[in-house]
């Protein structure tokens, strides 16, 4: 463990230096900048990511990273930044440094394997240093679900479901009826009088609102508190009233949250190929570093380009969909424990 720590312990810069009020202007207006949390193994997908990260799994004939990146672009994003961890040149080679008119910026987890999402999160604190929106890289969402999270100090959430457990929250209702988190619960363990909102993993963030946060994962990390979730640093924070974050629906619209086999399979009759075709734009920067063929190729139809991804057209990258979804079922895979974080399951909300 002290190993461990030594090597967490070296990444504590001063950065505050860099944090002064000539950046409170930045706190106001549309966010542009996205921050993908991509480190993490995915070995609930396993043999899927036996060889590729989690948000390299295909849903349909579109990864996971191309729906978001898509996403992202429609809404005018500028800029990516991406923490990486796992099978990490996978993504590098992906994306580039250009994609969909977007800069894409990494860091590297070296603890990957042995932290969570609260490092992912901390590892980003010196790359970013203007309002953000932080996304988790397992999520596949309808785009017009981002359109009230382009804002800072939001959170996205959706109505508690019978089939959803995971991280929750309880909402205040202002004068002007709109609704701020009052309270996060870890799980849906107990009872509660008030009604619960499922966290969708996805928020934005005004500057003074990451400085604090920054503040406060320093010391969890200097701790050693790196195996926690973020959300224990943003429920204190709630808590204590240093953060304030306003929510935004995800009901009525379809999202979802791919940790497992059968979560796939799930996203597949959410975003059927007819329906939910993932498109870019037909002058979208191509990056195909040491790759023989493109990674996007698109074709001129009435002005858009559709993504047609396929792994096996790629030299450095081995073929871990190769198996059906119906293959791996029938093999009988177990499922590991489920994350006390969030198994958080999006459906269409409002419906049956």
């Amino acid at each position: 463990m002290y190993d461990v720590m030594s090597n967490v312990f070296k990444h504590l810069q001063p950065i505050r230096e860099t944090m002064n009020s000539s950046h409170s202007n930045r706190d106001t207006g549309v966010v542009t900048t996205a921050l993908l949390l991509a480190a993490g193994k995915g070995s609930r997908l396993y043999p899927l990511t036996h060889h590729i990260p989690k948000c390299l799994t295909m849903v349909h004939e579109a990864s996971i990273l191309e729906r978001l990146v898509t996403n992202l672009n429609k809404q005018g994003f500028k800029r990516l930044v991406v923490v990486t961890g796992y099978q990490e040149k996978c993504i590098r080679e992906f994306l580039g440094t250009q994609a969909c008119g977007m800069t894409i910026d990494y860091v590297f987890s070296p603890l990957y394997a042995t932290t969570n999402n609260i490092y992912s999160l901390w590892m980003a604190r010196e790359i970013i240093n203007e309002p953000f929106m932080l996304i988790e890289s397992d999520l596949v969402f309808d785009v017009s679900l981002l359109d009230n999270m382009r804002y800072p100090d939001r959170i996205a959430v959706a109505r508690m479901q019978p089939w959803m457990n995971g991280s929750t929250v309880t909402v205040n209702q202002s004068i002007n009826k709109s609704q701020y988190v009052k309270k996060f619960q870890n799980g849906v363990a107990g009872t509660c009088d008030e009604i619960r909102y499922k966290t969708v993993n996805i928020y934005s963030f005004s500057l003074s609102s990451w400085h604090s946060i920054i503040e406060r994962l320093d010391q969890y990390i200097s701790a050693g508190r790196v195996n926690n979730y973020y959300e224990i640093v943003f429920a204190e924070m709630v808590a204590d009233g240093s953060l304030s974050l306003k929510t935004v629906s995800f009901d009525g619209k379809p999202w979802y949250e791919i940790d497992t086999v059968e979560d796939l399979a799930e996203t597949e009759k959410l975003f059927s190929a007819d329906r939910y075709e993932t498109k870019i734009p037909s002058n979208i920067t191509q990056h195909v570093s040491g790759i023989s063929k493109p990674f996007f190729q698109h074709t001129k139809s009435m002005g858009r380009g559709s993504i047609t991804r396929s792994l096996s057209r790629l030299r450095s990258l081995p073929q871990s969909n190769s198996l059906s979804l119906k293959q791996i079922r029938e093999a009988n895979i177990q499922e590991n424990e489920v994350s006390p974080k969030n198994k958080s399951i999006g459906r269409i909300h409002g419906t049956a």
